[in-house]
């Protein structure tokens, strides 16, 4: 079933969550324990994240560094579908413009319709480890907009070869990031808002939010979004804070801003337990405060990790 469907037919407030596949050498059955912890609230589906390859340097035995390409997380594709079918949970599969030529997009969207799966989050990516600014390779997409015209393009049964008739229509429902905060590389939240509403117009049929930890801010969002002229369902993203460290590396990744409140209530903390406490009262606190809201949904980023995800959808819903 299509996210767009899902969305329209709901009664009340969806519960959804994402996942990230494990590092290469890991085990996928890790993985699945998640979603069958998680799979007790019902989630109305389950996204699965993808990560581009990075370039590493290994020393050899003369003592000269060789470059080498790594993809540290492969199987996004193979986990959404054994999800899906695993779990008889619709699945969307996250596909990123970084490291991918868009013949490879095109591919990867015929294997995830081949397996049933017609639900995609169209992202650029973040550039590789190491480098400041996001860089297409040659015959990639520049901007997740190009990669939502390319699939609403399939949608239409147009494929890149163009000496290709009648080639078969695909059926999936396209969903793109919005940022509450702007995005990093934005120059402004009107700028930002401009580019996600021609993502909607090449395609995009709902958008998901990156996290947040202050309402206000996605309030905002979404009244500024529907001045704009964005109608589609905008679904907030939010995570529990695992460790203090989060105040660190989370505004160093994404542009967020943490409420004095929540800091203050951190830095009080002595032990790991306190600061997990911490974070499931206060993405409790905005969870509750959202659904109050009318939110469609609430989307939470497990990072894998299903326990505090568990407390609070089992008080909040």
């Amino acid at each position: 079933m299509k996210v767009i469907d899902i969305l329209n037919q709901a009664k009340k407030p969806l519960f959804t969550f994402e996942l990230i596949p494990p590092l290469k050498g890991g085990n996928a059955e890790v993985l699945l324990d998640t979603v069958r912890s998680l799979s007790l609230f019902e989630p109305a589906y389950i996204n699965v994240t993808n990560h581009q390859a990075e370039v590493v340097y290994v020393e050899r035995p003369d003592g000269l560094l060789e470059r080498r390409t790594v993809r540290k997380r492969p199987g996004t594709i193979a986990l959404s579908g054994l999800i899906q079918h695993t779990f008889n949970i619709p699945v969307v599969a996250h596909l990123i413009c970084g490291g991918m030529r868009s013949e490879e997009i095109e591919d990867a969207l015929l294997e995830l319709n081949f397996l049933g799966i017609n639900n995609v989050l169209a992202l650029r990516g973040d550039p590789p480890h190491g480098q400041k600014r996001f860089v297409p390779i040659k015959g990639g997409h520049e901007y997740s907009s190009d990669m939502v015209t390319q699939i609403a393009s399939l949608n239409r049964g147009i494929y890149l070869d163009e000496s290709l008739v009648n080639g078969e229509k695909t059926n999936f429902c396209i969903g793109v990031a919005g940022y509450p905060e702007k995005h990093a590389e934005a120059a402004n939240r009107i700028s930002d808002i401009e580019h996600l509403k021609h993502k909607v117009a090449c395609g995009a049929q709902y958008i998901v939010t990156q996290m947040f930890f202050d309402n206000s801010v996605f309030y905002r969002f979404v009244q500024e979004c529907r001045q704009s002229g964005i109608t589609v369902p905008i679904i907030p993203g939010i995570k529990p804070i695992g460790s203090k460290r989060d105040l660190a590396t989370i505004p160093q990744t994404f542009h967020v801003d943490f409420p004095p409140e929540l800091v203050e209530l951190l830095e009080k903390t002595k032990k790991l337990s306190e600061v997990k406490e911490v974070g499931v009262y206060w993405c409790k606190k905005q969870a509750k405060d959202l659904i109050e809201h009318g939110v469609p949904g609430v989307h939470f980023y497990t990072l894998g990790k299903a326990e505090a995800v568990s407390q609070v959808v089992r008080d909040v819903y």
